[in-house]
């Protein structure tokens, strides 16, 4: 409660010196999955490569189907050969990082844990 009262986010709590996980990051062990071996040496991030999309729709299916998986069995994954140039990227991290060196008080107005709130 306290964190989401402070609207300072992760960045807060590093700048307030924190020296323990709050409990809402750590999930319950049951929920965990049991699933992979986290110290086993084929454990990788998986990967999108949308080469081939809008190529044909049985491609365009099996991204769809590989992004769908890689969500629910490990919430995230890269994505490659989007097309996006570098510079687009770098501008886009800098803007991140530019965001959270502003003031809190102005990077409150932005704070939700809600998903479906837009903050555009």
């Amino acid at each position: 409660k306290a964190f989401d009262e402070r609207k300072t986010g992760v960045k807060g709590l590093v700048d307030a010196g924190a020296e323990k996980l709050p409990s809402i990051f750590v999930r319950p062990h049951e929920d965990l999955s049991n699933e992979f071996d986290t110290c086993g040496e084929d454990l990788a991030i998986p990967v999108i490569d949308l080469t081939h999309v809008r190529q044909t729709n049985s491609q365009d299916k099996e991204i769809i189907r590989r992004v769908i998986w890689a969500s629910k069995t490990w919430g995230f994954f890269q994505v490659v050969n989007h097309g996006i140039p570098l510079e687009v990227l770098d501008k886009v991290i800098e803007g991140v990082r530019l965001f959270h060196e502003q003031d809190v008080e102005v990077k409150k107005e932005y704070y939700s844990r809600d998903p479906s709130k837009q903050v555009w």
